[in-house]
C-alpha cells in the first residue's frame, strides 16, 4: 500500500495498583489485585435517619429541576423533529437534480442534487503521523489506555431509620477514546489518568472534484467515513527514532504508541485511521458557484447531505427522515429515564420517613418507585402532546378524533345494535284468547 499512490500512502515524517484503603468507619480494606491490574476496595458509611433525611430534603429541590429540565427537553424534542421534518419535507419537493458535467448558471443558489465519481489528484494526509490516503476524507480514532472507577453500593438498614452502606469501588483497566476525568475518583492515588496526548482528527481532500463541481470541506465532511484504512508493517521504520512520539509501534495496522503493545500501561495510545472512499457520489446542498453549501430552509433548518454511492434524492431524503426519528426516540428515552429518576428523588423523603421500621421503608420505597413510573407514563406523554398541539395542531386533533373513533366507535355500535334489538315489540294478543 505504501507506493501505490491509487491506495493511498504513507509520508515520511517526523502503579497499577493503590495502597491501602482507610473506609469511614476506620477499618482498613486492602485493594484487591488480580493479574489483570485491576485492584478494589470497600468503604462502609453509617448514616443517621436525620442525615438521610435531610439528604432527601434537599433531593426534592434537585428532582423538581430535573422534572422541569427533562420536561423541556422533551418540548424541544418535538418541535426539533418537526422541523427537521419540515425542513426534509421542503426540500424534497424543491431539489432540483444537476448534471454532474456541468455548472449551470440557472441552478445558482438553488438546492440541487448531484451525483457522479468524486475523483482528487492530491492524497488527503495527516502530518501529524505522516499518514496519506487517496481518499474524499480521513479521520484519525485515538484511544487511551486507563484507569476506570465503577462503584456499587448494598445498604443494610436498621431499626430507628440509620443504615450501612458498603460501597465497593473497583479500579480497572480500559481502552477509551475520552480521557477519563480521574480528579473524580473516590481513590486518586496511584489511579491518576494522563492527558491524551493526541485527539482525534479529520481532513479533507482539499482538490476533490464531481465532474464539474468542487464539493468543499463541509460538503466532504458530511461523507461517512466508515472503511477502515490500515498501517502497513512496512511504514514501522518512520516512526522509529521520533522523540515527541517515544517507543512506536505498528501493530494489526494501528500505530501503538507505548512500550510494549502485549503488555499496556496507563497512557498508552492507540492510533486507527478510517476513510470515506472516493468514487461514486451523492451531494444535495445550494449551488454556490461550482461549490456546494448548505441551504437554508423556510422550515428552519439548512440542509447539505452527503452519501458514498449513487442515491438518489428521495432516498437521500428518506435516509434523512429515519435519522431524525431515531434522534427523536433517543432524546424522548433520556428525557423520560430522568424525568423518572426526578419523580424518585421528589418522592424519596416518603421512604425516608418509613425507614425507622426498615420494612415498612422497604415498602414505601417501593411504593414511591411505582409511583415515580405512574407519574412519568403520565408526565411525558403530556408534555409531549402538549408540545405536538403547539408545534402541529392539526394533526393532534386528527390523532385525537381518530383515537376518540377506535375507542367510542364500537360501543357506539353496540349501543344502537342494543337498542335495535330491544324496540321490537311483541305480537298483540286478542282479548277473547285471554
Amino acid at each position: 500500500m505504501a507506493g501505490d499512490d491509487d491506495q493511498g500512502g504513507f509520508l515520511s515524517g517526523r502503579g497499577d495498583s493503590s495502597g491501602p484503603a482507610q473506609a469511614m468507619d476506620d477499618s482498613a480494606a486492602l485493594p484487591d489485585l488480580d493479574s489483570g491490574g485491576e485492584d478494589s476496595f470497600t468503604e462502609t458509611t453509617h448514616v443517621s435517619w436525620g442525615q438521610k433525611l435531610m439528604d432527601s430534603i434537599v433531593g426534592v429541590g434537585l428532582g423538581l429541576l430535573l422534572v422541569l429540565a427533562m420536561s423541556a427537553l422533551l418540548f424541544w424534542n418535538e418541535g426539533r423533529a418537526v422541523q427537521t421534518y419540515r425542513s426534509l419535507e421542503e426540500g424534497a419537493g424543491i431539489v432540483v437534480k444537476a448534471d454532474a458535467d456541468r455548472v449551470d448558471p440557472g441552478n445558482e443558489g438553488k438546492l440541487v442534487h448531484v451525483q457522479g465519481d468524486l475523483t482528487a489528484q492530491m492524497p488527503v494526509s495527516d502530518s501529524t503521523f505522516g499518514i496519506r490516503a487517496k481518499a474524499a476524507r480521513l479521520v484519525r480514532h485515538v484511544e487511551m489506555y486507563q484507569w476506570k472507577e465503577e462503584r456499587h453500593t448494598e445498604t443494610k438498614k436498621h431499626l430507628g431509620g440509620s443504615e450501612e452502606r458498603v460501597t465497593t469501588y473497583t479500579y480497572r483497566h480500559v481502552w477509551e477514546d475520552k480521557r477519563i476525568d480521574s480528579s473524580h475518583f473516590n481513590r486518586q492515588g496511584g489511579h491518576q489518568n494522563p492527558q491524551m496526548r493526541f485527539s482525534a482528527y479529520s481532513a479533507t481532500a482539499a482538490d476533490a472534484r464531481l465532474g464539474a463541481f468542487r464539493p468543499g470541506e463541509r460538503a466532504l465532511s458530511r461523507l461517512p467515513a466508515r472503511e477502515a484504512k490500515p498501517i502497513p508493517q512496512e511504514a514501522a521504520p518512520q516512526f522509529e527514532g521520533r522523540t515527541d512520539l517515544g517507543p512506536a509501534h505498528v501493530v494489526d495496522g494501528m500505530l501503538y504508541l507505548g512500550q510494549n503493545p502485549s503488555e499496556p500501561r496507563i497512557g498508552d495510545l492507540r492510533i486507527t485511521y478510517k476513510i470515506a472512499p472516493l468514487g461514486p457520489a451523492s451531494f444535495i446542498g445550494r449551488q454556490a458557484g461550482a461549490d456546494l453549501q448548505e441551504y437554508q430552509t423556510k422550515a428552519g433548518d439548512a440542509l447539505l447531505l452527503a452519501r458514498s454511492g449513487l442515491v438518489t434524492p428521495q432516498a437521500m431524503f428518506a435516509q434523512a427522515e429515519a435519522e431524525n426519528r431515531i434522534i427523536t426516540w433517543i432524546i424522548r428515552a433520556v428525557g423520560a429515564v430522568c424525568m423518572f429518576f426526578g419523580f424518585l428523588l421528589i418522592l424519596r423523603p416518603l421512604a425516608v420517613l418509613g425507614d425507622v421500621v426498615p420494612i415498612v421503608g422497604s415498602v414505601l420505597g417501593a411504593g414511591t418507585g411505582l409511583a415515580a413510573l405512574l407519574l412519568t407514563m403520565v408526565v411525558a406523554p403530556l408534555v409531549i402532546a402538549v408540545a405536538w398541539f403547539f408545534f402541529r395542531p392539526l394533526v393532534s386533533l386528527g390523532v385525537l378524533a381518530a383515537g376518540a373513533a377506535v375507542v367510542y366507535g364500537p360501543r357506539q355500535l353496540a349501543a344502537r345494535r342494543q337498542e335495535a334489538k330491544g324496540g321490537v315489540s311483541a305480537p298483540a294478543v286478542p282479548a277473547g284468547a285471554r
